[in-house]
Formats: structure tokens, C-alpha cells, sequence
């Protein structure tokens, strides 16, 4: 059963400007998350705005929003073939556990000046 269903959009010039200050996407990225967005040379900041618009789409799919949830808590990673999951630690998975949902499903997208990022929870 579906418990829980969050989209989100992030424009890329957002990431652009966050790589500009120093620190920033540290705060809200794992540094696994980085560094496999980092490999993607000139995608870098497509892949970051699609995995932020997955932390946010996350938030939405809990029904309570990213309150208490620390956003390196929530890691996307790809596959072997390609396929976006998300992975969570710490804050956030005491939110999922806490929310009753056992499966989490994401899809992301991006083209040119937006990323979209649709989470779906499963009881």
C-alpha cells in the first residue's frame, strides 16, 4: 500500500550557486553523494539538483517535511545499471521508521535548467 508520495523541482543554477560557496554542499550532501555527482564531470550540477530534489521530494513523501531531518541523512545513489535509490541514516531513518513505510521507490529526471525528483513510500 502506498503511504506516502513527494515531488520536487530544484533549478540548476541553485547548485551552481551553492558550488560557489565553500562548505555549502558539504552541509547538505553525503560525501558519497559527492563524490559519485563529482565523477559526472559536466553533469555535476544536474546530478545535484536532481539528488536535492529527491531529499525535498523525501520530505514530502513523509508527510512532514525535512523538520529534524538532517539532509545528509538521505544519500541517492545509482545502481550498477543506472537506477536512482535512495539510501537513509540517522535522522532520516528514524523518520521513515517512524512514518510506517518499508519501501522507498525514486525517480528523477533533469534537463537543461531543472531537475525533478518523485519519491513514492510503500507500506
Amino acid at each position: 500500500m502506498i503511504t506516502g508520495i513527494g515531488v520536487d523541482v530544484v533549478h540548476v543554477s541553485r547548485m551552481e550557486r551553492w558550488q560557489k560557496i565553500p562548505g555549502l554542499l558539504e552541509r547538505y550532501f553525503h560525501e558519497d553523494e559527492l563524490l559519485d555527482a563529482r565523477s559526472r564531470g559536466r553533469g555535476l550540477t544536474l546530478s545535484l539538483a536532481a539528488r536535492f530534489a529527491a531529499k525535498e521530494a523525501f520530505g514530502k513523501a513523509l508527510g512532514t517535511g525535512l523538520a529534524g531531518i538532517v539532509l545528509k541523512d538521505i544519500m541517492v545513489k545509482n545502481r550498477h545499471n543506472g537506477q536512482p535509490e535512495i539510501h537513509i541514516f540517522g535522522s532520516a531513518l528514524r523518520a521513515f521508521e517512524a512514518s510506517g513505510a518499508a519501501r522507498i521507490h525514486v525517480s528523477l529526471t533533469h534537463e537543461r535548467d531543472n531537475a525533478v525528483a518523485m519519491v513514492v513510500m510503500e507500506s
